[in-house]
């Protein structure tokens, strides 16, 4: 079988459709992944159990034909977003117990389209940095080297954990936010795709603020079209949130440049 963790998110949608693998199989090999890969310091909380639930649950909607955009996908989350009933910290050692009892925008639309869930991505504390050495869980590693080097390398920040999971195969797309850059250069020092959407179209509510007049949602990706797919469960208006914007989600997919 194909290394599961190499498939982008649009291979995996086709292989879980045509069921040439499970997302319970695909899941558990992204787990073995990021245990593997903990040296990293990517993921500041796994949620195995969460993971394997929530793909069982894509499984049988699958199954039935009923699976949404994304069902069976592993992504991981910033730690920035409220997860309800799951430690969200926003890599701070103030809200270190922090466990949200409702859940983020953004994740709720991911959830509602089948994405699973993989654990929480480290990010520098409350999102002020630029190179994820500020987290009180430690820095995050690059997984890229120089050339003829073994030095470590950061992988940007302050999305750095989402980065370097995406770059390490560790989960197939991540959440991310940007007030000044916190997506576009993590994704430019990883080699990865990051997008950060015009202000208004990912909402904002559910997610810890840097400076709610520049905070944006966007995802980290491996590809154009991955980035493009997730876009989609992530865009769209919110009432809770008052600098939403009410215009209609296009399919944004047609319009990446990669396969």
């Amino acid at each position: 079988m194909t290394d599961l963790t190499s498939l982008t998110i649009a291979e995996a949608r086709e292989g879980l459709a045509s069921k040439s693998f499970t997302a319970a199989e695909l899941t558990d090999a992204h787990l073995a992944a990021i245990e593997a890969a903990r040296v990293l310091n990517a993921y500041v909380l796994e949620t195995p159990d969460r993971a394997r639930e929530m793909a069982r649950a894509a499984d049988e909607k699958i199954a039935k034909g009923e699976g949404g955009p994304l069902a069976g996908i592993p992504l991981g989350i910033k730690d920035l977003f409220a997860t309800r009933d799951i430690r969200t910290t926003a890599c701070s050692k103030i809200l270190g117990n922090f466990i949200p009892p409702y859940e983020s925008t953004v994740t709720s639309q991911l959830w509602r389209d089948g994405a699973v869930l993989l654990g929480k991505l480290n990010n520098d504390e409350f999102a002020m940095g630029s190179s994820n050495e500020t987290s009180c869980f430690g820095p995050v590693t690059n997984p890229w080297r120089r050339e003829g080097s073994n030095t470590t390398l950061v992988p940007g920040g302050s999305s750095g954990g989402s980065a370097s999971a995406v770059a390490a195969l560790l989960c197939m797309g991540a959440t991310a936010t940007d007030t000044g850059g916190s997506i576009r250069q993590p994704a430019a020092f990883t080699a990865t795709v990051g997008i950060k959407p015009t202000y208004g179209r990912c909402s904002r509510w559910g997610i810890v603020a840097f400076a709610s007049s520049l905070d944006q949602a966007g995802p980290i990706a491996r590809t154009t079209r991955d980035a493009a797919i997730l876009m989609r469960s992530m865009a769209g208006h919110d009432p809770k949130d008052t600098t939403s914007v009410d215009i209609a989600v296009p399919d944004y997919e047609p319009r990446s440049a990669s396969p």
